[in-house]
């Protein structure tokens, strides 16, 4: 289907978008990549009269080093991604995800920021972003404010960036000694939405689990992290039996919803599936 008309703005700054968010109020639309908004607006489930499009703000994109942090600009794309040195060596999950993300394609157009901001409980970067304790920059009218991944997501759709404010960047703490990692993700094919993914974030000290994080994709309403899954693993060796509980709890979190890609029970299943796998994973590298 052809979208309904729309007026289309190209800002050159932050604060020129902002200026055009507050002006034209809730008939506006970001553009960022494109790839969630532009198909509903083909559909007509979305109907902006004002797309405003984040591509020409140079601010937005790029990845640097903040001491204990890594800051992402939120325009940055998924190739950017999965080429960047310094989070291969500081925060490596990022682009080992980044890899399963959609298609060569949609990976060069989609940016970090456009996933997170639409609150899709399909995107991939929320759980991530939860396993990594990241922090969302948003900026609006009355300045900036920092708030928690884990205080972000509300619901389908549904996030704390307000109508007037823009995220801007993505702050994670880089990877401490010792720190695995791993993003395990069931699809039917490639480019498709995970029928159920997990992020996993791990420490050891002493043999024993001292960090974990653990974050389900596509199993409930938004990204969810599982609060019982860590308290399964820390104070723990990594065993066969601290797994199975971890992934125990991840089924006993997931609410998922049954569609195309499998019934309430096959993708609970998968939840704690894709769990096993990602501790596992994230436990081997460890060291």
């Amino acid at each position: 289907m052809i979208p309904p008309a729309f007026e289309y703005h190209a800002p050159r700054s932050v604060g020129e978008a902002i200026g055009l968010l507050g002006s034209l109020g809730p008939d506006a639309k970001l553009l960022a990549g494109g790839h969630s908004l532009l198909p509903m607006m083909k559909l007509r489930f979305a109907q902006p009269a004002h797309l405003i499009d984040l591509n020409r703000i140079a601010e937005l994109r790029g990845i640097h080093d903040d001491g204990d942090s890594i800051v992402i600009g939120a325009m940055t794309v998924e190739n950017d991604l999965i080429a960047s040195e310094l989070l291969q060596r500081r925060v490596p999950l990022l682009p080992e995800a980044a890899k399963l993300i959609a298609d060569p394609q949609v990976r060069n157009r989609g940016t970090i920021g456009g996933d997170i901001a639409h609150g899709d409980p399909g995107n991939d970067h929320p759980a991530i972003s939860l396993a990594l304790d990241a922090q969302f920059t948003l900026q609006g009218p009355n300045g900036l404010r920092t708030v928690a991944a884990n205080a972000f997501f509300f619901g389908t759709y549904m996030t704390a960036l307000a109508e007037d404010e823009i995220l801007t960047a993505i702050r994670v703490p880089a990877f401490a000694q010792g720190t695995g990692w791993a993003y395990e993700k069931l699809k039917r094919k490639t480019g498709d939405w995970a029928t159920a993914g997990a992020a996993v974030v791990l420490r050891l000290d002493g043999g024993v689990v001292s960090h974990a994080r653990v974050s389900l994709t596509n199993v409930a309403p938004m990204a969810i992290r599982v609060a019982d899954a860590e308290a399964a693993l820390l104070g723990q060796p990594v065993s066969e039996a601290s797994i199975a509980a971890a992934a125990r709890a991840a089924m006993a979190a997931a609410e998922p919803a049954e569609d195309l890609r499998g019934d309430i029970a096959y993708k609970t299943a998968m939840a704690g599936q894709m769990v096993k796998r990602a501790i596992a994973k994230a436990a081997s590298r460890c060291r």
